[in-house]
């Protein structure tokens, strides 16, 4: 409490808003030096705690902090389910294999190198006397997760777009759950003198009670918003999402808020994706403040004091944390037959450490925790020190995978654009061109949004082929339809080895059907994609063999978005900058003449 005469300055509003404007300050000025805004927050925090300023508590300590925690807590829930709301399931079609191998690496394999190295190594460095068994498997839970926030924001800067790029943005939400889980289930069985099994069960009670909590909520929220709510109102009623959850789990005696808010976030998106961006848009406008006064504030409960004590800790969690994560990502793409440079990078791509790390850490220094201070102290000043190096190294790191594994600056509208993994699969079947093309339209409609009933455009395709077969030679077969409305072109492509024998003229069996459905502003592009098809099918062998013979989605997906076939799948910007370059050429020789 700061006090100037009889005056006492202690109202928690005055304290926020003299840590936010301090937050702000610290952020712009590591901006100014090229360095993350989250890692000036952090600095912020931690010298605020040194200090007094007017408007603030002197020497407001951890636990002072603690009449925070709502604001703490709804900010934690708001991470939570943006995490959630990127498990949107129609995007992760064809994904599943390397991200269940890579969410079983990193629930196994990360925080087993860093609790191996905390519990054996910790100890015998300066200032781990207290590294026992508690603090290091808190540790090894919290270096789980990830930072959506933070990697999605990089790879929107390094305008990214490939196989690397869509693992990522399909897992880190995941990973996130993943860490979440496992520090639900480490804390219970830390707290827990029943056994292990009885902490498992108490575990899957959690889940079940924040999956329940989560769901209604969000489903609560959809059925408002479909009879009650205006649109002006969509972004309001997502943050209620947010408070019901969390303040719902904590009712039924669960500390699960961030998992409730996170499964509320994957039935939002799932059922109503929309609903995720009107929150999204609601927040956007504060978002800085809120992060600023959210990381300045867990700055504020690392005492400084004791980090350089704890250095050689703080440096051996990290160090542990990256072999952990690139030891994980290059076993499962591996064993997934994913690509070198998706097996190179990905592990280093992992390693930004945010928001929901924090809240964990948090967690773990909350007067009902059940842990020692000792132990609160020790997980708070190693786990925030190595966050703060994280901020620091993690952006970099991922800016550094995304360049290296050549996806870096590939976000430009391209031909093919409509054809992403999900809306791809190998070993196709079918006894003759309907089935198949029945087969393509059940992808078609699960992984695209279509104005028409699937039956009515299966027909409309299956006549189109009627009046003239689509088999274009050459083992390819585009089956399409023209619609009266729509502004893109949606597509799926199908892949078989062994080939479907159909009928086609010149006699050879079929081995890729692209089945598009095109709206009519879109048919010159229409033609282009079928003209850059046939064309490059039947000139380059090697091109359709790779196609052909694809052993997976992704594989596919790398052969038509290879740089390599650029005049199969070229930039759009760039044909219309060589159209109008040809059409200035045209009319100079006119005028010429």
């Amino acid at each position: 409490m700061f006090l100037f005469g009889d005056l006492h300055f202690d109202d928690p509003l005055l304290n926020m808003a003299t840590v936010l404007v301090a937050g702000i300050i610290g952020g712009e000025i590591f901006a100014a030096i090229k360095l993350p805004k989250v890692t000036g927050w952090i600095a912020t925090g931690i010298l605020l705690r040194q200090i007094a300023l007017p408007g603030m508590d002197t020497g407001l300590d951890a636990k002072a902090l603690d009449r925070f925690l709502p604001y703490m807590h709804f900010v934690l829930g708001f991470i939570a389910f943006t995490v959630g709301a990127t498990l949107y399931f129609a995007s992760l079609r064809n994904t599943g294999k390397r991200i269940g191998l890579l969410l079983l690496g990193e629930a196994l394999v990360t925080p087993l190198i860093v609790g191996i190295a905390l519990y054996f190594i910790g100890p015998l460095l300066p200032g781990g006397e207290s590294m026992t068994k508690h603090p290091a498997v808190l540790l090894a839970a919290i270096a789980i997760a990830g930072a959506p926030g933070t990697t999605v924001l990089v790879i929107q800067e390094a305008r990214s777009r490939g196989i690397l790029t869509r693992t990522l943005l399909a897992a880190i939400g995941l990973i996130d759950m993943v860490a979440v889980a496992i520090f639900v289930f480490v804390t219970t069985v830390l707290g827990d003198q029943s056994g292990w099994l009885h902490a498992f069960q108490s575990v899957c009670i959690q889940f079940a009670v924040t999956l329940v909590i989560g769901t209604a909520c969000a489903l609560i929220a959809i059925g408002l918003t479909r009879t009650f709510v205006s649109p002006a109102f969509l972004g309001p009623t997502m943050v209620a999402v947010v408070l019901a959850s969390w303040g719902l789990a904590a009712g039924f005696g669960t500390s699960g808020g961030i998992l409730a808010c996170t499964f509320a976030g994957i039935v939002v998106t799932n059922l109503r994706h929309d609903l995720v961006r009107s929150c999204e848009a609601y927040l956007q406008t504060i978002s800085g403040a809120l992060f600023a006064l959210f990381f300045t504030f867990a700055g504020m409960r690392l005492d400084f004091g004791l980090v350089p004590h704890a250095v050689a800790l703080v440096v051996l969690y990290f160090v542990a944390r990256l072999i952990g994560k690139c030891v994980s990502a290059y076993a499962a793409m591996t064993l997934a037959g994913m690509t070198q440079s998706v097996r190179n990078y990905l592990g280093i791509a992992l390693l930004p450490h945010g928001g929901v790390a924090v809240g964990l850490i948090l967690l773990v220094a909350e007067d009902g925790s059940g842990f020692s201070d000792e132990i609160k102290v020790l997980v708070n000043t190693v786990g925030l020190s190595a966050l703060a190096i994280n901020q620091l190294l993690g952006p970099s790191a991922t800016r550094f995978s995304l360049i290296r594994s050549g996806e870096s600056h590939k976000d430009r509208a391209r031909l093919l654009d409509f054809l992403q993994e999900h809306r791809i699969t190998v070993g196709l079947t079918g006894s003759a061109p309907e089935a198949t093309i029945r087969q393509l339209a059940d992808q078609l409609y699960s992984t695209s949004g279509m104005t028409i009933p699937q039956e009515e455009f299966v027909q409309m395709v299956l006549r189109r082929d009627a009046d003239q077969t689509t088999c274009l030679g050459r083992g390819l077969m585009i089956p399409h339809a023209i619609l009266d409305d729509g502004d893109e072109i949606k597509g799926v492509l199908g892949i078989s080895s062994q080939g479907l024998d159909f009928d086609a003229p010149d006699g050879r069996r079929i081995h890729a059907v692209l089945l598009l459905a095109t709206p009519q502003l879109e048919r010159k592009r229409h033609l282009q994609v079928l003209a850059a098809f046939a064309t490059a099918i039947t000139r380059d062998t090697n091109l359709a063999e790779q196609l052909y013979h694809a052993h997976s989605p992704a594989h596919a997906y790398d052969v038509l978005h290879a740089d390599e076939q650029a005049d199969l799948n070229y930039f759009l910007e760039d044909a219309a900058e060589q159209a109008g370059l040809r059409e200035n050429e045209v009319s100079i020789k006119r005028k010429a003449r």
